[in-house]
Order: structure tokens, then sequence, then C-alpha cells
């Protein structure tokens, strides 16, 4: 679907982060009229691929509860896809190559990584929200959103990367997986399963990835694990983030500089 140019100028959102949580949050901004653009760490693979639009990167279908993504590569395609375009932007450009695109009406810091020195996102747009730990309201952004876990799963059933290297996989998100059975190889070196499953997410094939990082994660609860669409949890988190939009505190912090604080609920 296009939108006309002369059209009133629709809000825009610029979430950091294309993981599961930011996805169901740009799905509910989305259906809020607001124009949404998502910026992906390159440093961070996404696992969940099949819960977020991380895969429209790699120019491949990306939908969530039917809107879909997708790939833009530099300022002047987004300008014109705010302008235009009915679809959620992906692109790897960071926050300082998507401030001359136009004015930033809202933004997000959802890449949830606790390790992640927290940025100032104060003055960046009119109105910012920051996901998680570290985060405190009128400290360095606007509104916080307390985050629990969301969905993780016991630790013995993820897989990291014990070096840096380049990892191989040829198996899909959703497939049935044996515990030890060989799910991929990082460089020459096999990896194997660390228990009986469903293949919830994995790193794209042929990616490079740093000493550490999680390279697969498998569901054991079968015929009950959920590994595509949006789940209970991140649905939640995007809600509680639109009430604190709706409310008439965030109107005037997005003005005056309020003071909001969403804690999610227990």
């Amino acid at each position: 679907m296009q939108r006309s140019g002369h059209a009133a100028r629709r809000r825009t959102a610029v979430i950091l982060g294309t993981n599961e949580t930011a996805s169901a949050i740009a799905v509910v901004l989305h259906r809020a009229a607001y124009n949404v653009v998502m910026s992906q760490d390159d440093d961070y693979p996404v696992l969940r691929r099949k819960m977020s639009f991380y895969d429209a990167l790699f120019n491949e279908s990306a939908k969530l509860e039917q809107i879909r993504a997708e790939r833009a590569d530099n300022g002047v395609q987004i300008a014109n896809a705010l302008r235009h375009s009915d679809l959620v932007q992906v692109t790897w450009l960071g926050l300082p190559d998507l401030m001359p695109a136009g004015p930033i009406d809202l933004l997000i810091d959802a890449r949830l990584q606790p390790w992640r020195v927290r940025p100032d996102l104060r003055r960046l747009a009119r109105f910012s929200v920051g996901l998680g730990a570290g985060f405190v309201a009128a400290a360095n952004c606007d509104a916080a959103v307390e985050v629990p876990d969301l969905g993780m799963l016991d630790a013995h059933c993820c897989t990291a990367a014990p070096r840096g290297g380049r990892w191989h996989c040829a198996l899909q998100i959703g497939e049935p997986i044996r515990c030890g059975m060989v799910v991929g190889y990082l460089d020459d070196n096999a990896l194997r399963a660390p228990c009986a499953g469903v293949l919830r997410g994995v790193v794209r094939d042929g990616q490079a990835v740093a000493a550490g990082t999680t390279l697969l994660e498998v569901d054991p609860r079968g015929r009950h694990a959920q590994w595509s669409g949006i789940d209970d949890g991140n649905r939640a988190v995007a809600r509680a983030l639109m009430q604190t939009l709706e409310t008439p505190s965030s109107a005037v912090a997005a003005t005056e500089r309020a003071e909001p604080v969403v804690r999610f609920p227990a």
C-alpha cells in the first residue's frame, strides 16, 4: 500500500534493535500510524529470527501479523520511504545516519543488552524510551520500561561460540532437534545440540561471530514451543509502552521533559 506524498506527515519512530521485542513494538507502533525505522546493531546477531523483522536486512521475507518489513540502505531511501511506503524500514544504519532523514518523534532503545553502556537518548527525539536495566527516566531517557527476562530458556539449551569464527548451519528454525546431533560448524569444528526439542533460534548461516556469541537456542518444550510470531511476553512489553505513550504525562514529556516511568507488570 502506498501513501500520497501530500498527505499529512505521520509520526516517525526509530527503534534501536531488530530483535523480537523491538519487532513487537514495531508492530504496535505501525498500527498506531507511526512510520517505523528499525536500526540493527551489527555486533549482535538476532537468534529468534522468525519472531522478528531481522531477516529483512538480508532481503528475505519478514512479516509479523500481516505487517511486512523491507531493507533500507541509505538516508535517501529512508526519507523516501517515510513519505511513500507503508512498510517497516529495517536498516544497518546507526542513529547518527538516520537523523538527517527527518525529525524523530519517538526514539526507543530496545536492544536489551545488559553489558552495553546506556546512551543518553534525551533531546535526540521529541520523546525517548529506554527498555531494560540501565535506563532511568530523566537521567538518560524520557521514559524507562522495566523488562523481565522474556522467554529465556535454561542456559543448558543454548550453544555459544567457544571462540571467534564463521558460523555455518543448514538447519531451519522450527525443526526438531535431537540431543547431541551436529547442528552446525564454527569454521571446521562441529557443534552439537545441547538438548532435545525444537530449534527456536539460530544465527544465520555464514555469519562471522565473536567468542561467547549465542549461536542457537533449543526449546525443550516440544509441541508447546513457540518459535514464530509475537509471544505473550513481548506483546505485553509493547502494550505497556503504548500505554505510557497514550497517557497525558507522556504528551507533556514530549515538550516539557516530564519524568514518566513504565513498570512492567509482575
